[in-house]
């Protein structure tokens, strides 16, 4: 096989891979909350003070909690933002960046350096997916001594 066939290939095999994540990323995976339903941090407070690991407790509202993989109407699983700048992307599964209770956990235990950080929960569908409209916390604010 010659270069350019081989360049031809690896050029054909990119395009054909640039239109199927393009694919990917307009479907809409999400699902809908309920209406009225909420979910937010139970401990620790906005504006606390809490040592280098600590317990973080979620709560929810209108809505249940079901490990990931359950497809059931209304719930969901928790996953916590830390030190996020922007909530994730709207009808796609959160990524790396997202701590994800896909067991249906309503509370973790957490290791950060001291210093301010911020704390935020989303609840996501069985495939890691925000609701629509998504269901978010407020965002708390801790010091870590």
């Amino acid at each position: 096989m010659t270069n350019s066939a081989i360049l031809i290939r690896v050029f054909a095999i990119c395009i054909v891979l640039i239109l199927l994540r393009g694919l990917a990323n307009a479907q809409d995976l999400s699902t809908p909350s309920a209406d009225g339903s909420s979910v937010y941090i139970v401990s620790p407070k906005d504006g606390e003070t809490v040592g280098k690991t600590f317990t973080v407790i979620f709560g929810l509202k209108g809505m249940g909690v079901a490990p990931a993989g359950v497809e059931k109407e209304h719930t969901g699983h928790h996953h916590l933002l830390v030190d996020a700048d922007a909530l994730p992307a709207p009808g796609l599964p959160m990524g790396a960046d997202v701590m994800h209770f896909g067991k249906g956990q309503t509370e973790t235990s957490i290791t950060l350096e001291p210093g301010k950080h911020t704390l935020q929960l989303v609840l996501g569908n069985h495939l890691h997916v925000p609701h629509n409209p998504p269901v978010t916390s407020e965002v708390v604010t801790i010091t870590v001594e």
